[in-house]
């Protein structure tokens, strides 16, 4: 799967930018290349200062842990879009929804009747023994039967038609407010693009999002319409802007712990026109914070009581309690037998290739070649605590290599993948930058949705394979076009 050179998006396998003739550029990419022809490189950074502009205006900011000078800053944006035709959308649409389907029932029988672990699918301490295990769920199910009702899918494409998950977000997927925000800005900037080109539109998303939670009230069709809000940590957390972002538009209350209350196994909020029964709660606050009667005694985040009523089924959560267990990457690497288990038929979306460093022969490989290898730790997010092999000094892959051996349970290995590159804008003009894909899935009662597109990653810095927006990453419009006839 990996390359020496990495697939262009625009180019095939050729990086060069900057042509004259746009003969040898994949059809989907045709009217953006004319585009770029004919935009100078004064242009294209004028555009780029009105689009921080916007974004300066908007408020958006996101968290650079680790950055004492970047504490707060605004995530890069790239203007030129990333494409997909409709026929490859068509496919990943496919596979999401299956991979979805899987996990919804994964979440069910680990929680319920544990079939696959009884027919040796999964290791049982695999999942019993995970900290993402939440043992206040089980023989418990979440109103409406679904588990993970906002999913966020990582792909990373190697070929044409090679595309692969690279991690799964079942419990508090972020960024879908950056795909919503980049095509608002996309549209402001270059309203002549949008005139030549058929863009499928991401704007129906809070509706469709509103629409999922509406259908798993515990209240629903009985003639009232549910109450739902959108339980934040607060403005001190990372996404805050994304939080407030998302109940605006979703024509919702924004509310923290302290603005709920539970009585009687029910939910409130606390209004000027006194209590108001809530009926979805989504959330965007971890297991640990959002009951301390339940999880952590100290929290002053989440509302006491809540785990009560949600256990009566008075109130709904999305993505449901114990969802994380389905992030582990351990249990990622065992995604395959999962979609075969539970859907009877082979997985459209296949996973990278995984050592378990739990297993000692996967270890010894590992062990062998780590300067050839992404490490990662199972529990780990947002490219935290992951080395990259290829690209990490002689102290550090020793330094990686002894905590290996101390805890291997705590790391699974991938190849190092050549992700595919796509055109960017930078101080030097168009240049190749490594991206990823990361669509949102959303479950309901009656099934899946997804809007046609999703949240585009660029890793900034040349030649880097870390497109995280928490490492520096920025982001890019992704557009969904009509084959070329």
């Amino acid at each position: 799967m990996a390359a020496a050179t990495a697939f262009d998006e625009m180019y095939g396998l050729s990086e060069v930018y900057g042509r004259t003739s746009g003969g040898d550029v994949n059809a989907a990419y045709r009217s953006i290349q004319s585009w770029l022809d004919h935009s100078p490189q004064e242009l294209m950074a004028a555009r780029r200062s009105q689009a921080e502009l916007f974004f300066r205006r908007i408020g958006i900011t996101f968290a650079v842990y680790g950055d004492p000078d970047a504490a707060e800053r605004l995530i890069p944006f790239d203007i030129v879009p990333r494409i997909l035709a409709r026929s490859e959308w068509t496919r990943l649409e496919r596979g999401l929804k299956q991979r979805v389907a899987a996990l919804n029932a994964f979440l069910a029988d680990v929680y319920g009747p544990r079939d696959i672990l009884r027919a040796g699918i999964v290791p049982s301490d695999l999942v019993l023994q995970n900290p993402g295990y939440c043992l206040q769920m089980v023989g418990r199910k979440p109103p409406g039967g679904v588990w993970t009702h906002i999913a966020g899918i990582d792909l990373v494409r190697t070929g044409p038609d090679e595309f692969y998950v690279l991690e799964d977000n079942a419990r508090t997927p972020s960024g879908v407010s950056y795909m919503l925000e980049n095509r608002e800005v996309m549209l402001k900037l270059v309203p002549e693009l949008f005139d030549q080109v058929k863009v499928a539109p991401v704007e129906t998303y809070p509706e469709m999002l509103l629409e999922t939670l509406a259908s798993v009230s515990p209240r629903s069709g009985r003639g009232n319409a549910p109450v739902c809000v959108l339980l934040t940590p607060g403005r001190h957390n990372s996404a805050f802007y994304e939080h407030s972002f998302l109940a605006d538009k979703l024509g919702i209350e924004l509310v923290e712990g302290s603005d709920l209350f539970v009585r009687d196994d029910i939910v409130y909020m606390r209004t000027t026109e006194g209590p108001e029964r809530v009926d979805v709660i989504y959330r965007r606050l971890d297991d640990d914070f959002i009951d301390p009667l339940a999880f952590n005694p100290a929290s002053m985040l989440g509302v006491p009581g809540l785990m009560a009523a949600y256990s009566q089924g008075n109130v709904t959560l999305a993505n449901a309690v114990g969802t994380g267990i389905a992030d582990d990457k351990a249990i990622y690497s065992y995604m395959p037998d999962i979609v075969r288990f539970y859907m009877g038929e082979e997985p459209i979306l296949h996973n990278v290739p995984t050592w378990r460093c739990r297993e000692p022969e996967a270890l010894g490989y590992v062990l062998d070649h780590l300067a050839e290898l992404v490490v990662k730790e199972v529990d780990g997010s947002g490219g935290y605590g992951m080395l990259i092999g290829p690209h990490a000094p002689q102290a550090t892959l020793a330094a990686f290599a002894a905590k290996l051996k101390a805890h291997p349970e705590k790391f699974i290995a991938q190849p190092t993948l050549a992700l595919s590159t796509c055109p960017t804008a930078t101080d030097a003009g168009i240049a190749a930058r490594h991206v990823d894909l990361r669509p949102f899935v959303l479950t309901g009662k009656n099934g899946s949705q997804i809007v046609p597109g999703g949240l585009t990653r660029v890793a900034m810095t040349p030649g880097s394979l870390v497109v995280n927006s928490s490492q520096g990453g920025g982001t890019k419009d992704t557009w969904i076009i009509d084959d070329a006839s």
